[in-house]
């Protein structure tokens, strides 16, 4: 499709968005949001007719781009048929989006409960671990999110949750393995992964193994800054939970369908959980949808006892008919494999060649199509580009790179010192390709900033 330009039209949607809408996670007399007319594939743009490739996938989870036509024509027939239902029934779309989900999660995670969202889907998740072992506390790492409703953000470990915090959620964090800024003092995967494990038993043992009900891990960290686990963590941690009687909860949120170029994350692994997260890329995003994937064990504990929980649009058609047409079309244009193809042959390897040219480049990390890009003022070190949840004017750096890609036509994910590689999975080579060049130039305007 090509943009049309409309600047009339653009003011007036401008206007209105900053008389009427609050926006999240914002100062609201500070911010200048963009007015989107429209977008397709990779691409969105805006009414003056400026064409953005968007390596953020909306807020990571466009996993197949936008309007994709399979999956609007299927929302377009479930609304013409029955466009919504009360979640005390069966219905065909959420029954069959239930099935194609459990089909595809690890090991006997074969009930699917449905939410609006991710925050949604670890709020019942925690829940459902509580009751199930009748424990209170659930452990979280410090370097995390997991969502912006009650008890998600006190699990969160970034600093949108400090105004947030309860500080009685009965949530206990630790450090998770990240070997560039290692809080164990490693210098080897091995040692990380080793010293990381006994942290988290010996934090276990001084809470109290009987008092822990769960511990929740995102599989490998998005917003944090995708750190993937060494060889042996999150089978480590399955472990420890097994040892102790806790509920291993994976968060998949942002992770999962096709992300890492795997249905799940936890398939890079080997590893399944006993509860499972999920939203975003299940129908990437095209109507609001989460859950959490749930095993016979717990599943067991709510067969003859109520589960206290529930949502008004859980499992919601439009929602689901989006999932069954997403996952459908995922596999028919082989989208998981094309995220791990990129992944491999395109995004790695270019990214890896730009850090070598760019001394603000520390490190580059990721897979599939979930790569980030740690930015430093010295590589010898590691000084953060801007120091942790920088704002005004010690966060100028990452704002000037920021501003230096979208002036080339590319839309980044920033993240504090971080720039964050998340297209959508069937992005092309072309495409691929065309974000490194922008990354290219707009990273020289961060060079400028390193010592």
């Amino acid at each position: 499709m090509t943009p049309q330009p409309n600047p009339q039209v653009g003011a007036a949607v401008k206007a209105a968005d900053r008389a009427h809408v609050f926006h999240s996670w914002s100062a609201q007399e500070l911010i200048d949001p963009l007015a989107v007319a429209g977008a397709e594939g990779s691409y969105f743009w805006d009414y003056e007719g400026k064409r953005y490739l968007d390596f953020t996938s909306g807020l990571v989870f466009t996993n197949i781009g936008y309007q994709h036509p399979k999956v609007v024509a299927a929302i377009q027939e479930q609304a013409a048929t029955l466009s919504t239902f009360a979640p005390a029934f069966a219905v065909e779309a959420r029954s069959e989006a239930a099935r194609l989900i459990a089909e595809r999660t690890p090991g006997d995670l074969d009930k699917i409960f449905f939410t609006n969202g991710g925050a949604e889907a670890v709020e019942n998740a925690t829940r459902m671990a509580r009751l199930h072992t009748g424990r209170p506390k659930v452990l979280s790492a410090y370097r995390s999110y997991h969502g912006a409703t009650s008890t998600a953000i006190n699990l969160t470990g970034d600093p949108r949750r400090w105004p947030n915090d309860s500080g009685a959620a009965g949530v206990v964090h630790f450090w998770a393995p990240f070997l560039y800024r290692s809080p164990f003092h490693s210098d080897s995967e091995q040692q990380e992964c080793e010293r990381a494990l006994q942290h988290l038993e010996d934090t276990i043992a001084f809470e109290g193994p009987g008092t822990v009900a769960a511990i929740i891990l995102e599989t490998i960290p998005g917003t944090a800054g995708i750190m993937t686990p060494p060889p042996g963590y999150l089978a480590g941690v399955r472990a420890l939970c097994d040892r102790y009687g806790i509920i291993f909860i994976l968060d998949e949120v942002m992770a999962g369908f096709g992300r890492t170029g795997k249905w799940f994350a936890a398939d890079h692994y080997d590893v399944t959980p006993d509860l499972m997260t999920f939203a975003k890329g299940v129908n990437s995003g095209y109507v609001p949808l989460g859950g959490v994937a749930i095993s016979s064990a717990i599943a067991e504990t709510f067969a003859r006892r109520p589960y206290p929980g529930g949502l008004t649009y859980s499992g919601h058609p439009l929602a689901c008919a989006a999932a069954v047409a997403t996952i459908n079309v995922m596999e028919e244009e082989g989208i998981v494999e094309q995220a791990a193809r990129i992944g491999e042959t395109v995004l790695g390897p270019g990214l890896r060649e730009l850090a070598a040219r760019h001394p603000s480049v520390g490190e580059v990390r990721g897979t599939g199509v979930f790569w980030a890009l740690e930015l430093v003022k010295d590589r010898e070190t590691r000084e953060p580009l801007v120091p942790y949840n920088a704002a005004g004017e010690a966060n100028g750096p990452m704002v000037a790179f920021g501003a230096a890609a979208k002036a080339r036509g590319l839309w980044p994910f920033i993240n504090m010192n971080r720039t964050h590689v998340v297209p959508p999975c069937n992005v092309s080579e072309g495409e691929a390709k065309e974000g490194l060049a922008a990354l290219d130039e707009a990273l020289s305007v961060a060079d400028e900033y390193t010592v």
